[in-house]
């Protein structure tokens, strides 16, 4: 029985077990809303409370940039912010470049304090947001204080206007460094580097330090622009000795023969003087040296005084020996190189000479002075002409000897085309010729040359019977009787039609030696007997000339003569100063055969007008009727 009853207490303690642990859950849960609910009432309660404590002030706790404000209403907060935050008014910034230092107030630099929304931020400090966001901040600010950061604004432009002063103080411009001559005087002006303010690089920093509140050094950063070139004084230094002293050129020690040279004073170096701007791999320079195109005209104008053809070595065939002889030394042709010349001019004045030679190209010529008979297949006489110039005035034997004496011992190359004006030259009075009578337009008159004509018709004579062929020939207007005399003076009119006129440059006589050998030309005037006599040598090679004349044919009289009135004569005077010839047709056929052959056959067809007489008298003379 107490068995039973002792199961059954302990089901019933069971029982009673289970039906109160729900209810302890139920009353502990009220429990804790219940606690809850008390400390939101208290924490009301407490921020009522603190809230009333500190109506229309500022929190414990809370500064703006180190200034407590706590318990300040905001108007005195704001005085007080106002009070103590000097820095926009007091500041110190320095921009420094290299040793130059500029100083402005935060405010001139645009950087403003706004005290009233920094000291409102304070005061709404654990006023705004939810309840546990205004009592954590409360608390925070209470507990471990809360530091704001004052409200700035910041006006960039004052900034740029500050530094756009100081770049008008420290910016330059690029300046490139310059040579000038002023008469022989050298004068350099030395480059300068550009450089300019970087307003915006140099902002960059500034604002971060403005803020900071503190002063600060901010440095300058500039840009430069170095000019291309920026010093010249090696250059000037070398225009200096340029000018230094006149330049002297000079003849190669093999051509100077005693020649003085030439002087090229500082005044005309200074004028000739060219500084151009040239560039390098290693960047632009200035190059000083002597202006290529007044160098050029000066050396053209010495280049024609110097040159100097080649010319063959002259002789003279010896008949009993059958050797040449050697009458004229080759000479070496010369010719200035000019471009080489202003190089070598330019290289010596920049190293400091002022003497220079001048620079020739020499050639040498085709026969020298040891050549012999055999080696140019000279081997004897082949064809020999005299002319006969009986009543030649004294300058008209001179000009035949001057220009015969041109041609003596001259070598005419196998296969060559000879010209007579080539070897003739010029004829002047500066070449050694005289006046005399001559043919100009339709008149004989008094030149320089007269009788140079007696030269060039006995050269074709020389070369119609040595069988050349004749390339140019040109006949006399009309029948000069010079050219028809014969041994005893007498006027042959068959020799008409062998005649030639030369005027150099217009008008030529050429032929061409169409042998493999070569030609040598002998001439030998003899002023007593009035003779000219022009001899080839060379080496036959069989030929024959046949010569026929048609004679004088179409005969026309002389027209009446012409009297003119001359100044200079006297009353009475006459004086007759051209003379009366007939003028006629006249055709000369050669024949030449070589080796009993017909070779060529040529035709000279002349055409000679008829020549007055033309007659000066003096004023008042009476005029003949014949």
């Amino acid at each position: 029985m107490s068995t039973q009853r002792a199961s059954m207490v302990v089901k019933a303690a069971a029982r009673r077990a289970s039906l109160s642990l729900p209810i302890r859950v139920a009353q502990g849960f009220t429990i804790f809303m219940g606690g809850v609910s008390l400390f939101l009432l208290l924490s009301t309660a407490a921020l009522i409370g603190y809230d009333l404590v500190h109506v229309g002030v500022v929190y414990p706790g809370v500064s703006v940039a180190g200034v407590d404000l706590a318990g300040l209403p905001l108007a005195e907060a704001e005085a007080r912010i106002l009070e103590r935050l000097a820095y926009p008014q007091t500041g110190r910034i320095a921009f420094q470049l290299a040793d130059q230092v500029w100083v402005a107030r935060p405010n001139d630099l645009g950087l403003y304090l706004d005290a009233s929304n920094s000291s409102l931020a304070a005061y709404q400090l654990g006023r705004q947001g939810g309840l546990f966001t205004r009592l954590w901040q409360q608390f925070t600010a209470w507990y471990w204080g809360e530091n704001l950061s004052p409200i700035l604004v910041y006006d960039q432009r004052l900034a740029q206007n500050f530094l756009a002063s100081i770049a008008a103080q420290v910016d330059q411009p690029t300046i490139e460094a310059s040579l000038t001559v002023n008469g022989t005087e050298v004068s350099v002006t030395p480059g300068q580097v550009g450089r300019r303010l970087d307003i915006q690089s140099s902002l960059a920093p500034l604002e971060a330090q403005l803020r900071s509140l503190s002063d600060g050094l901010i440095p300058l950063v500039m840009e430069e622009s170095p000019p291309v070139i920026l010093d010249a004084s090696a250059q000037a230094e070398l225009a200096r000795r340029i000018l230094s002293a006149p330049l002297m050129i000079n003849l190669p020690p093999a051509d100077a023969g005693g020649t003085v040279p030439w002087r090229i004073e500082r005044e005309t170096l200074a004028r000739m003087l060219a500084i151009e701007r040239v560039q390098s791999p290693e960047g632009a320079r200035y190059e000083v040296k002597l202006e290529a195109g007044q160098l050029r005209a000066f050396l053209e104008d010495l280049g024609e005084k110097f040159y100097r053809q080649p010319e063959n070595a002259r002789f003279i065939f010896n008949d009993e020996t059958r050797q040449l002889e050697l009458i004229q030394p080759a000479v070496i042709g010369r010719n200035l190189n000019i471009d080489a010349t202003i190089q070598s001019i330019q290289e010596k004045v920049t190293q400091g000479e002022h003497s220079v030679e001048l620079v020739f190209d020499y050639t040498n010529p085709t026969i020298g002075d040891s050549a012999t008979a055999a080696e140019l297949g000279i081997t004897e006489l082949v064809s020999a002409q005299t002319s006969y110039f009986y009543g030649s005035s004294a300058e008209r034997i001179h000009n035949i000897e001057t220009a015969a004496a041109r041609f003596h011992g001259v070598l005419v190359p196998p296969g060559a085309t000879f010209s007579m004006g080539e070897v003739l030259g010029n004829v002047s009075l500066d070449t050694g010729y005289a006046e005399a009578l001559i043919i100009f337009g339709n008149r004989t008159i008094q030149g320089v040359g007269g009788g140079v004509c007696q030269v060039s018709t006995t050269l074709f004579r020389t070369v119609f019977y040595a069988g050349y062929p004749v390339v140019e020939r040109h006949p006399h207007a009309y029948r000069v009787y010079y050219y028809e005399l014969t041994r005893s003076g007498s006027v042959d009119p068959l020799l008409a039609g062998l005649d030639a006129t030369v005027f150099v440059p217009l008008v030529d006589f050429r032929f061409a030696n169409d042998t493999p050998y070569w030609l040598l030309m002998e001439t030998y005037t003899n002023p007593q007997a009035r003779t000219l006599t022009w001899k080839f040598y060379s080496t036959s090679d069989g030929r024959e000339v046949l010569m026929s004349t048609s004679g004088l044919q179409n005969v026309v009289e002389p027209p009446d003569p012409l009297y003119q009135e001359n100044p200079e004569l006297a009353k009475g005077e006459i004086e007759q100063v051209d003379w009366a010839v007939e003028g006629a047709d006249v055709t000369v056929i050669r024949t030449v055969l070589r080796d009993g052959q017909l070779y060529f056959q040529d035709e000279f067809s002349t055409h000679y007008l008829p020549w007055r007489a033309v007659y000066e008298y003096g004023p008042g003379t009476e005029i003949p009727v014949e």
